[in-house]
């Protein structure tokens, strides 16, 4: 992923700077969503126990990144997307619907959305790295949690998923979609 050209003008970096921090922070809300919708179909699954735990560590991670950002939202007098009640429902339904596909499509989706997260915050931190370091290095740790998730959900067999290929290709645009919304709405 290459880093967006520097914009010119008085202002600039402030503004790119609440592009990232605002679709960061609708990222992290979303994949709380998501788990939160994956563990409530598979919380009252028989025989899912082992499942929900690992959805259950994964959203506190991902509620660990959201905090961090509802705090830099606030300290840096960033507004969050537009989209914030949007995001809520897709993601809850977005994980919902993969949990009722099972435990694999479930893993599929966390395959593909930190696959995509992954990514995005990797051009990030070589964005920030010089001039925002703190912020590089935060977006390093949370980065690195994604990555376990989607190594997990690998493990697990995401790609054993129904219909693996169309799943991932469809749940990778949406997320890169929502990328490019909430940067800018």
């Amino acid at each position: 992923m290459s880093n967006p050209p520097p914009r010119p003008g008085l202002g600039a970096p402030e503004a790119r700077l609440a592009e990232i921090l605002r679709v960061d922070h609708a990222g992290e809300l979303g994949a709380v969503h998501i788990y939160r919708g994956q563990r409530a179909v598979l919380n009252r699954a028989p025989g899912k126990d082992r499942i929900a735990f690992q959805l259950q560590e994964m959203e506190a991670h991902e509620a660990e990144h959201l905090a961090a950002f509802d705090d830099l939202l606030t300290a840096r007098r960033v507004r969050p997307t537009l989209m914030t009640p949007l995001w809520r429902a897709a993601g809850f339904a977005l994980g919902a619907g993969t949990a009722l596909l099972g435990e694999k499509a479930a893993h599929a989706c966390t395959e593909a959305v930190e696959s995509v997260i992954e990514q995005h915050y990797a051009g990030q931190i070589a964005e920030l790295e010089e001039t925002e370091p703190d912020l590089a290095a935060k977006l390093t740790k949370f980065r690195d949690d994604e990555l376990a998730h989607r190594d997990q959900a690998v493990e697990e067999g995401a790609r054993q998923a129904p219909a693996y290929p169309l799943l991932s290709a469809v749940i990778r645009a949406g997320c890169r979609a929502a990328i490019k919304i909430s940067e800018k709405v």
